[in-house]
C-alpha cells in the first residue's frame, strides 16, 4: 500500500494564489513544451447535451518534474439555476517514475482558474507592449476577473473597460474590480466602446459567434483570446485573426478547438499555416511582437502541460506547509 495525500480546496487556496510565482510556473510549462520531449495527448472531451454539460480530461508528462497530473474538469452550465457552480473538477497527481498515485487535489476548479489566468499573464508578458496601460475585458465572470488581476501583475494597467452580455454583470465587475485593483473601470454597453482605446484586450466568454471584429484592431493592440476551448466556440472574427500576428498555446489544439480553426474554415488563414506557439516565443525560437504598432493575438485553449505544472507546484507548497490528509490507498 502507498499513502495518498488528500488536499481539499481550502488546503489548495492556502498553498497557491494568483501571483508572480504562479505566472512563472506556467511560463516555464510553456517553455518546456517548446524545448523538451513533452508527452501530451489530445484532450478527451465528453459532451452531455441533455444537461448542458461538458467534461474535459487533460494530462501531460513534463520532463524534469517528478509527477504528472490528470485533470478532470466538468462544466455544467445550467447549474446556477440549481444554486450550484457551473465549473468544478479535480486533479490526480501520479509519480512519473512508478505510476503510483501520490495526491488527490480536490480543487473544485480553483487550480484551473489560477493556471488559466496565469497563462493570460504570460501571453501579455511576452506579446503586449511594455507601455500598455488600458485594458478591455470582454466577459465579466470569474475568469474575466482573474485575467484582469493577472494582467496587472505583468503590466502597469491604469484603467479598464468591460463589456458583458448582461449589463448588470459588467456593472458589478466594474465596481468590484475597481475597488480591488484601485483603478478606474468603465462598464460599456457595446464592444465598440470597450475596445476603442484598448492596449490589451482579453476575451473570456463562451460565445459561439465572433465578438472581436477587424474594425476593433488598432496599432499596438494585443488580444488574448481565452474562451474558445471547444469546436463551437468563437470569439475572434476570421478576418480579424488574419490581420494579427497570431500566436497559440498548442498548434495541434487550436486547429481543432481554438480560434484558428474558424479562420481556416473561413479561408482567411491557410490550412497548412504554421504559426508560432507561445512556448517558442518564450524560448526565442520564433518571434513574437517585433514592433510597437504590431497587432498581436494569443489563442489559449488550455493545455495538460499547464495542469501538470500547477499541480506539481501546488503539491510541493502544500507539503511544505504540512497540509492535507494522508491515508493508505
Amino acid at each position: 500500500m502507498s499513502n495518498v495525500i488528500l488536499l481539499n480546496e481550502k488546503d489548495l487556496r492556502a498553498s497557491v494564489t494568483l501571483d508572480v510565482d504562479a505566472i512563472d510556473c506556467i511560463e516555464q510549462a510553456f517553455r518546456t513544451l517548446a524545448t523538451e520531449d513533452v508527452i501530451m495527448p489530445p484532450i478527451l472531451r465528453l459532451d452531455i447535451h441533455a444537461h448542458n454539460g461538458e467534461v474535459d480530461v487533460k494530462t501531460a508528462y513534463l520532463p524534469g518534474l517528478d509527477s504528472f497530473a490528470i485533470k478532470v474538469s466538468p462544466g455544467f452550465f445550467d447549474n446556477p439555476k440549481l444554486g450550484l457552480p457551473s465549473l468544478n473538477g479535480m486533479m490526480m497527481l501520479w509519480s512519473a517514475r512508478t505510476g503510483i498515485l501520490e495526491a488527490l487535489l480536490l480543487d473544485n476548479g480553483y487550480l484551473t482558474a489560477v493556471r488559466t489566468a496565469a497563462a493570460g499573464a504570460v501571453a501579455a508578458r511576452w506579446l503586449a507592449r511594455e507601455d500598455a496601460r488600458r485594458a478591455a475585458i470582454i466577459g465579466a465572470g470569474e475568469q474575466a476577473r482573474l485575467q484582469l488581476k493577472a494582467l496587472t501583475l505583468v503590466r502597469d494597467i491604469t484603467s479598464a473597460t468591460v463589456w458583458a452580455p448582461r449589463a448588470e454583470a459588467a456593472q458589478g465587475f466594474a465596481e468590484a474590480m475597481g475597488r480591488e485593483l484601485g483603478i478606474a473601470i468603465t462598464p460599456c454597453t457595446d464592444i465598440d466602446q470597450a475596445m476603442a482605446d484598448a492596449d490589451v484586450a482579453i476575451t473570456t466568454t463562451p460565445s459561439r459567434t465572433p465578438l472581436i471584429q477587424a474594425r476593433h484592431l488598432r496599432p499596438g493592440l494585443h488580444i488574448t483570446a481565452m474562451g474558445s476551448d471547444a469546436e463551437h466556440k468563437n470569439e475572434i472574427a476570421p478576418d480579424a485573426l488574419a490581420a494579427c500576428t497570431y500566436v497559440c498555446d498548442r498548434l495541434a489544439q487550436v486547429r481543432v478547438l481554438g480560434e484558428l480553426h474558424h479562420a481556416i474554415d473561413a479561408g482567411t488563414v491557410a490550412a497548412d499555416a504554421q504559426p508560432a506557439e507561445l512556448g517558442q516565443v518564450i524560448a526565442a525560437q520564433r518571434p513574437g511582437r517585433t514592433h510597437a504598432d504590431e497587432v498581436t493575438l494569443c489563442d489559449l485553449t488550455g493545455t495538460g502541460a499547464q495542469d501538470t505544472a500547477i499541480a506539481n507546484f501546488t503539491y510541493a507548497r502544500a507539503i511544505e506547509r504540512g497540509l492535507g490528509l494522508s491515508f493508505a490507498s
